[in-house]
């Protein structure tokens, strides 16, 4: 018997084939789409309170990991090319220690030229004096002179001229030495500023300068980069933002409980050292001085202690700080 399909019903024999296979297809498509549930252990350990704290008040917070000076940014106070480097990231220098060089040639010129200028101002000094001595003595002479018809009276006017003309010269002579003195001084001072050293004792953290480069006063802004950046990290401090909310739970003085960011399991115990006084806006890691989100935050700094190497400065950390008799409740 031929199959005729001109006898066949759409509602009633086509539509139900299609949506039979409409919902195969949907069943297959669920089964293979559904996500994968099985458990495993997460890429980074989340933190979490110790053992000590974690039945008692505590605040927590994160922190940054810095040098005890703070960080000392260091650019120069001249415009010129670098000719000379002298330190390298991990480098420990001691105070007044030259780090680099700026070009100082036009510098020494101009002290070249004023020590000139001092050589001749004392050459004109010394010419001056001596023809002073000389008019004081002819000057001298005519006026101890007994008769007074013996020397004209012109030829004292012109001794007496010629008197204060070698004073005005030496006056002038010693002003010139003066003026020369004061170039050289200045010389001196800008080649001392074009030798850019090392304000305290720390290790250099970052050079962010080669020489040869040409270094420039003129390129500041809040995401200008320093040229040279260090700090003394014997000890290192963390800070840790406290939100405000939390701030007058904090108990003052306590130790706080600090691990590396990712690395909940190893901790340390730090110690205070201050509060900062200032609350200030609290500012998201993007090293951009314009970039802050809406909250402020306490700052306080406590010193880590030697971990060999487990911190680092610009690191991120969880701190937990027990909470002060006061507090009610746990802020996590």
């Amino acid at each position: 018997m031929a199959f005729d399909f001109r006898n066949m019903s759409f509602s009633r024999q086509i539509l139900p084939v299609i949506a039979i296979i409409g919902l195969v297809a949907a069943v297959i498509f669920i089964f293979f789409g559904l996500p994968d549930r099985e458990l495993t252990e997460p890429d980074r350990e989340p933190p979490r309170a110790p053992d000590a704290m974690a039945e008692s008040s505590r605040v927590a917070g994160a922190g940054i990991v810095e040098p005890s000076s703070e960080l000392v940014q260091i650019g120069s106070a001249l415009s010129g090319l670098v000719t000379g480097l002298f330190v390298q990231p991990g480098d420990r220098v001691s105070e007044g220690q030259v780090l680099f060089t700026v070009d100082d040639r036009a510098a020494r010129a101009s002290l070249q030229e004023a020590r000139a200028a001092i050589a001749e101002a004392q050459a004109s000094i010394a010419e001056a004096n001596t023809a002073r001595a000389t008019a004081s003595r002819q000057l001298a002479l005519y006026r101890n002179i007994d008769d007074p018809a013996a020397v004209s009276r012109a030829e004292v006017i012109r001794a007496e001229g010629e008197a204060a003309s070698a004073n005005e010269r030496l006056r002038l002579a010693r002003a010139r030495l003066e003026a020369a003195q004061a170039r050289a001084n200045s010389a001196q001072t800008e080649i001392a500023r074009l030798t850019v050293r090392a304000p305290i004792a720390g290790e250099i953290l970052a050079v962010n300068i080669r020489k040869g480069e040409y270094v420039s006063t003129m390129g500041g802004g809040g995401n200008a980069q320093p040229f040279i950046e260090m700090g003394q990290t014997q000890p290192l401090y963390v800070r840790i933002d406290i939100d405000e909310e939390q701030a007058a739970r904090v108990a003052m003085g306590a130790d706080a409980i600090v691990s590396p960011r990712g690395a909940a399991e190893r901790r340390v115990k730090a110690s205070f050292v201050r509060a900062e006084p200032l609350v200030v806006p609290k500012r998201s890691l993007t090293n951009s001085a314009q970039e802050r989100v809406d909250v402020r935050v306490l700052q306080v700094l406590y010193e880590l202690p030697e971990s060999n190497g487990l911190f680092r400065v610009g690191q991120q950390v969880d701190a937990y700080i027990p909470a002060g008799s006061g507090a009610q409740g746990d802020a996590e």
